[in-house]
C-alpha cells in the first residue's frame, strides 16, 4: 500500500474494560486515561457537612453567655467556664466513640445522633439551669451537648476527606470551616436580637456594680431571655443538623477515597510515635487558641476598655477568621506540605501572644485576635488531611477520633487556666506570655516528626 494509506494492526490490543489507577492521586482512570469521579456529586456531601458543622460551631459563642450567666447566678469565671470546658472535653470523647461507630455503620446515623444530642444539651440547659444551677448546665450543655458535638464533628470531616482524595486539605478545610463560621453566624444573629443585646448590657452593669461593692441583681426578664436563648437554639440546632445528617454518606466502595482504601487500624496507628506527635500538636494549638475563644469578650473588654455591646460585636466580626483559617490553611497545606504549614501556624501565634497583652487600642487588639483565630482554625483545617496522608482513610474515623481527643483535653486545660489566672490576679494578661512559651516548645514537634514507615 501507499505509505499514506492506513494499515490495520493484525494483532489489535483490546481497550481495557475496567479502569486502571492513578498511583499519585489514587483515582480511577477511564480507558482514555482521564480521572473518574463517583457518580454522586461530592459537593452535596461537602455542603451538608459544612452546614451541620455550622450548627455545632455555635459552641464557640459561649463567651457571649459568660457574663450573663455570672450576673444571673453569681458564679465565678471558673464555674461559668467549666460548662464550656466540659463540652469540649466530651467533644473529644464523642469523636473517639463516633469515629469507631462511623467506620462500622457509615456517617449518617452517627451525625444524626450528634445533631440531636447537641440540640438536646442546649434545650435542657435552657429549661433547667435557672432552677438547678451550675451542675445542671455542666451536665446538659457540657456532657450531653459535648458528646453530640463529638459525634457530629467527626462524621462530616471523615466523610468529606474520603470524597476528596485529590485535595484533602481543601476538602477537609472546607467542611471544618463550617464549624468556625457557625460561631460567626450565631454571634451575628444574637447581636441583632434586641432582647439579647439588652441582656448583655444589663449583665455588664451588674458585674461592674458588684465589683464596686454595690448590691446588684439581674432582672427576671433578662434571666428569662437567657433561658429562652438556650432553649430556642437547641431546637434550631437539632432540626437543621438532622436534615444535613440525612445527606451524608461515604463514597461508593469502588470510588476513589472509599473506606476500603488502605490504612492502619486504630491499634496499629496508636503504636506509632507519629500519631502521638500529631496528638500533641493539636493539643498545644488548641490550648493556646481556645484561651481566646472561651473568654474573648471579657479579654477584649479588659485590654481595651470597650463596652459589653461593642466587645460582643467585635468578637462576632472576627469570629469569621476561625472559619476562614480552616479553609485557607487546609488549602495551603496541599501545596506547602502539612509539616511546613504547622511550623507557620505556631510561629505566627508566638509573636501574637508576646505582643497582644501590651496593646490597648481596640482595632489593634481585634486584628491580633483575628490572627490567632485564623491559626487556631487552621490547625483543624490541616489535621484531617495530615492524619489521612500518614495513616490512610480506611479507619480514618477511628484514628482521627483519637487525635480529636486532644481537642477535648485542651478544652479543659486552656479555658480553666485562663479563668484561674483571672480569678487569682483579676486579669487575663498574665496567661498570655505563658501560652507563648508553650507554643515555642510545640514548634519542635512539626520540625522533628517524620512520616511513619509503610504499614
Amino acid at each position: 500500500p501507499h505509505p499514506s494509506t492506513p494499515t490495520l494492526d493484525p494483532n489489535p490490543r483490546p481497550r481495557p474494560s475496567t479502569p486502571t489507577r492513578d498511583p499519585d492521586l489514587d483515582l480511577d482512570l477511564d480507558p482514555d486515561g482521564r480521572r473518574q469521579w463517583p457518580v454522586r456529586n461530592r459537593w452535596v456531601v461537602a455542603l451538608a457537612g459544612t452546614v451541620l458543622m455550622a450548627c455545632l460551631g455555635a459552641v464557640y459563642s459561649f463567651s457571649l453567655f459568660a457574663q450573663p450567666l455570672q450576673a444571673a447566678h453569681g458564679w465565678s469565671a471558673t464555674t461559668t467556664t467549666a460548662a464550656f470546658s466540659l463540652a469540649i472535653l466530651f467533644l473529644g470523647v464523642g469523636a473517639l466513640l463516633g469515629g469507631r461507630w462511623q467506620d462500622r455503620v457509615g456517617p449518617r446515623k452517627v451525625a444524626l445522633a450528634g445533631a440531636l444530642l447537641w440540640g438536646a444539651g442546649n434545650l435542657l440547659a435552657g429549661l433547667g439551669t435557672a432552677r438547678l444551677g451550675a451542675a445542671w448546665l455542666q451536665a446538659t450543655y457540657g456532657v450531653v451537648g459535648g458528646l453530640g458535638l463529638g459525634l457530629g464533628y467527626v462524621t462530616p470531616v471523615t466523610a468529606v476527606t474520603r470524597w476528596f482524595p485529590d485535595r484533602r486539605g481543601l476538602g477537609g478545610g472546607m467542611v471544618v470551616m463550617g464549624f468556625g463560621l457557625g460561631a460567626f453566624l450565631y454571634n451575628l444573629a444574637l447581636a441583632r436580637l434586641p432582647a439579647f443585646a439588652a441582656l448583655a448590657r444589663a449583665a455588664g452593669q451588674v458585674l461592674a456594680d458588684r465589683a464596686a461593692g454595690l448590691p446588684a441583681a439581674l432582672p427576671a426578664a433578662h434571666q428569662a431571655t437567657l433561658s429562652a436563648t438556650f432553649t430556642g437554639s437547641g431546637l434550631l440546632f437539632a432540626a437543621v443538623g438532622a436534615g444535613c445528617a440525612a445527606l451524608l454518606s461515604d463514597p461508593p466502595a469502588a470510588a476513589p477515597g472509599a473506606p476500603a482504601a488502605a490504612g492502619r487500624t486504630l491499634r496499629q496507628a496508636a503504636r506509632t510515635p507519629q500519631l502521638w506527635a500529631l496528638f500533641g500538636m493539636l493539643f498545644l494549638n488548641v490550648t493556646a487558641g481556645i484561651l481566646f475563644v472561651s473568654g474573648a469578650v471579657p479579654i477584649l473588654r479588659e485590654l481595651t476598655g470597650a463596652g459589653a455591646a461593642t466587645a460582643v460585636a467585635v468578637y462576632g466580626a472576627i469570629a469569621l477568621a476561625n472559619g476562614l483559617g480552616r479553609f485557607a490553611w487546609g488549602a495551603v497545606s496541599d501545596r506547602a506540605g502539612r509539616r511546613a504549614t504547622w511550623v507557620l501556624l505556631y510561629a505566627v501565634q508566638i509573636a501574637v501572644f508576646l505582643v497582644v497583652g501590651r496593646l490597648h487600642a481596640l482595632p489593634a487588639v481585634a486584628a491580633l485576635f483575628a490572627v490567632v483565630l485564623l491559626c487556631y482554625g487552621g490547625g483543624f483545617g490541616v489535621m484531617p488531611s495530615f492524619v489521612a496522608d500518614w495513616f490512610g482513610t480506611r479507619h480514618l474515623g477511628q484514628v482521627y477520633g483519637l487525635v480529636l481527643l486532644a481537642w477535648g483535653l485542651a478544652g479543659v486545660a486552656g479555658p480553666l487556666f485562663a479563668a484561674r489566672v483571672k480569678d487569682l490576679t483579676g486579669s487575663y494578661a498574665g496567661a498570655l506570655p505563658v501560652i507563648a512559651g508553650v507554643l515555642a516548645v510545640a514548634l519542635v514537634l512539626p520540625l522533628a516528626v517524620r512520616p511513619p514507615p509503610p504499614a
